[in-house]
């Protein structure tokens, strides 16, 4: 089995946690605010901001600093390599299901 970069497997992981899927939910509607994205959760700045950490060192987001606020924005980049591998997997599954039903098939009819 072939073995998958290691961006694709830490963004895999970044992925893993319900915090940070929502934060990235919530990112598709466009950059936020630190502030705002850590708003509805019941946890302090400095946890909340180990999940952006996560996030941004895997490369499914960044940051930038404007005055006194840090604004984090989405990489679609990231999330299309992220979204070609499941789609190979996919296709791949999908052919041997064929290759399956086919077999299966074949056999049904030689009884």
């Amino acid at each position: 089995m072939p073995y998958h970069s290691t961006p694709l497997d830490l963004a895999f992981h970044a992925l893993s946690d319900p915090t940070r899927r929502a934060v990235v939910s919530r990112l598709v509607e466009g950059e936020a605010a630190v502030s705002a994205l850590a708003e509805p959760f019941d946890m302090a700045l400095p946890s909340f901001a180990q999940h952006l950490k996560v996030l941004e060192d895997c490369g499914l987001i960044v940051s930038e600093k404007r005055g006194r606020s840090r604004w984090c924005r989405l990489v679609p980049a990231r999330f299309d390599e992220a979204a070609d591998w499941m789609e190979a997997e996919r296709r791949r599954w999908a052919e041997r299901l064929d290759r399956l039903e086919t077999y299966l098939g074949s056999k049904g009819e030689e009884r």
